[in-house]
């Protein structure tokens, strides 16, 4: 498949910084019209200045249904048609099953329902045009888990878990998921998940123009898994061929690292 982004309008959620910025760079300069979103105002606008005419800058929470729903429409008013939309707005909060509730609710939200959310005002309209892309940005622990961050380890299982679903449901009816599962990745995220963090993930970090056009790639091969680190396919593979290995495994890695120390909040 060539992959033909000329014109097509594109919403990249989280896209102040980081891989967001990337993926914005990316479409942008594939010839889409891009709306950048992001918490940050300052942030989205200069990223949406800094990338020329056909980009706009749309601040907001992309997690809460009011949220996504001002989100959707602020962006149909400056693209028409949503061809592309990228929900990459994400948080990374550690601590174990007793972590405060508040962790466990912006998880959720952010990095599972503003997907559920979006998915819920795009797809009756891609169906009835018979195409639409979803870009999900999940994380290589929606496939591996990680040590020391239950909420994050969880949500992003439950982020793969969904694009898995749309993709299964939609897939056979114009409808194209793709899953981005990196392990490090240069960004503000990896700089701020703590001494475990930075020593699990900084060794073989990639750069987010790497994710970026490793997603692309898989576009235009209309393939739904995307692994800037393909070692994490062979990992996953173990990780299903034998589990109770695998567990004992994580469990000694887990034993070697020092405390992780993302927000807990």
């Amino acid at each position: 498949m060539t992959l033909d982004l000329a014109g097509r309008g594109v919403v990249v959620t989280g896209a102040g910084r980081g891989i967001g910025a990337a993926y914005a760079k990316a479409f942008v300069a594939a010839g889409a019209r891009v709306v950048v979103n992001d918490l940050d105002a300052g942030a989205a606008t200069a990223v949406a200045e800094s990338l020329g005419d056909n980009t706009f800058a749309v601040a907001g929470d992309a997690s809460s249904e009011d949220g996504v729903a001002a989100l959707v429409q602020s962006a149909r008013q400056h693209l028409g048609e949503i061809d592309v939309y990228c929900a990459n707005a994400g948080v990374a909060r550690g601590g174990t099953e007793a972590v405060a509730q508040k962790a466990w609710d912006v998880s959720w939200n952010v990095n599972v329902m503003a997907h559920v959310r979006a998915a819920k005002l795009l797809v009756p309209g891609w169906l009835e045009r018979g195409s639409g892309t979803f870009v999900a940005t999940v994380s290589a622990a929606g496939l591996l888990s990680i040590p020391g961050a239950a909420p994050y380890a969880v949500t992003k299982h439950a982020a793969y878990a969904f694009a898995e679903w749309l993709s299964m449901t939609y897939g056979d009816k114009g409808i194209r998921v793709h899953a981005v599962c990196p392990q490090g990745v240069r960004t503000d995220m990896l700089w701020s998940s703590g001494t475990a963090g930075r020593a699990l993930m900084e060794p073989d970090a990639v750069d987010p123009d790497d994710v970026a056009r490793d997603l692309f790639t898989a576009m235009e091969e209309e393939r739904f898994l995307v692994l800037p680190h393909p070692e994490v396919a062979t990992m996953y593979a173990r990780r299903a061929s034998d589990p109770d290995r695998w567990l004992a495994g994580m469990r000694r890695m887990a034993g070697a690292l020092p405390a992780v120390t993302m927000g807990t909040d």
